[in-house]
């Protein structure tokens, strides 16, 4: 699977991921004059070499009306200060749509951008205490974030992976000076972005996570840990402005993980104080909750009763439900997991037409096996018409599809 993995050790911003995404751009060049050429108001966007601690990296400059964003900025962690200067002017949701309704651009292309926009305006009205509507980007609205946001949803499309996990995001510590004055890092609207992931502090004093480097990770990133095993093609260094002990570059690589097998979940109690009607009742409505497979078989209990291993197999995204229903429609207290890998053929189901009707068949196929069966409810629907067995039916129908 073609995976691209980004490392945030140093946090992210806007221009530290399109730098380093651009890195791995087959025609990097080309990619700058079309960038160039979609006609943000006011912006030229230059590649430029930038050493950090002894590594060479790109950092993309973007200047907006022949001025570079950084030089109007405070002391900040990356260029621009796009994030937390006074922009010229107030940019709202309303004007970003009419900006980018102009690009020649694919539409996932736009619809990311506005997406990504719509992430960062729904913090700030959060961090602000105001509606959506009456947000102006003051700290990210600037044409220089438009490059930026625009820049890396365009090599995202371009370079197509088809998954995309980051490393837990290192925000740094301390505080920042902003539009409002000045704030704990990290800053209000980027820790609301950053909710529900992995992220952490350390001896780096400043903003190593701006909010459009947020929004751009909350938006594209599929899952947040470690990075996969895989074999990298290409690496990127994208470098930030300012200098530390540390060297200030954002990593990304682009490489094959292998698929990950199916894995699920066994779920199992034992019982010995239900009725068979209650089981198969249970049963039904586990089976309704979203599990893949319940099966009992009976085993001897304490006190020489005789009971039964009940199991459900889930996929973990089904677990909390399936517990849910196994606690509610037993007896049990106690319910034990066990993760397993799960090898599949690959299944498809296509209708049929018989002289007997429209039958459905399942087939399945991979390691060398190929197997084809007809649906047992259609064919218990044809014997039962027929008034002969499923298994002569089986067989008539076996003539007819092959």
């Amino acid at each position: 699977m073609k995976t691209l993995y980004i490392e945030c050790n140093m946090g992210a911003a806007g221009d530290m991921l399109l730098s380093a995404l651009l890195e791995l751009h087959p025609a990097p060049d080309e990619f700058i004059k079309r960038l160039n050429g979609l006609g943000i108001p006011g912006v030229q966007v230059e590649k430029k070499t930038a050493v950090r601690c002894g590594i060479t990296g790109t950092h993309v400059k973007v200047t907006v009306n022949g001025q570079q964003e950084d030089e109007h900025m405070h002391d900040h962690h990356h260029a621009h200060g796009h994030e937390h200067h006074h922009g010229h002017h107030h940019t709202g949701m309303h004007e970003i749509e009419h900006i980018i309704g102009h690009f020649a651009l694919p539409e996932p292309v736009r619809s990311d951008i506005l997406a990504v926009y719509h992430l960062i305006a729904e913090a700030e009205s959060h961090a602000h205490g105001r509606e959506i509507d009456q947000i102006h980007f003051h700290e990210v609205g600037t044409m220089d974030a438009v490059a930026d946001i625009t820049g890396v949803c365009m090599l995202v499309h371009e370079l197509a992976p088809e998954q995309i996990v980051a490393s837990p995001v290192h925000v740094g510590c301390g505080q920042v000076r902003c539009a409002h004055g000045i704030l704990p890092v990290p800053a209000p609207a980027t820790a609301y972005l950053l909710k529900d992931i992995p992220i952490y502090g350390g001896a780096v004093q400043g903003e190593l996570c701006t909010p459009t480097g947020a929004a751009l990770l909350k938006h594209f990133v599929h899952t947040f840990g470690n990075m996969p095993m895989m074999k990298v093609n290409k690496i990127g260094y994208g470098m930030g402005t300012k200098e530390f002990e540390t060297a200030n570059c954002l990593r990304v690589m682009l490489g094959e993980t292998e698929d990950t097998p199916d894995q699920v979940l066994e779920l199992c109690c034992n019982i010995d104080d239900m009725t068979a009607e209650e089981i198969g009742f249970a049963t039904g409505q586990i089976l309704e909750a979203g599990a893949l497979e319940v099966f009992t078989t009976p085993a001897g209990m304490k006190k020489n009763r005789p009971g039964v291993l009940l199991s459900c197999m889930c996929r973990p995204e089904e677990k909390e439900a399936v517990l849910a229903a196994v606690f509610r429609y037993t007896s049990t207290i106690g319910i034990r997991e066990h993760r397993c890998v799960r090898h599949v053929l690959s299944r498809t189901e296509e209708t049929a037409e018989t002289p007997y009707g429209p039958v459905r068949i399942k087939r399945s196929a991979g390691y060398g096996v190929e197997r084809i069966k007809t649906e047992y409810d259609d064919v218990a629907r044809i014997a039962a018409e027929q008034n002969v067995s499923i298994c002569e039916i089986r067989s008539r129908l076996d003539k007819e599809l092959t």
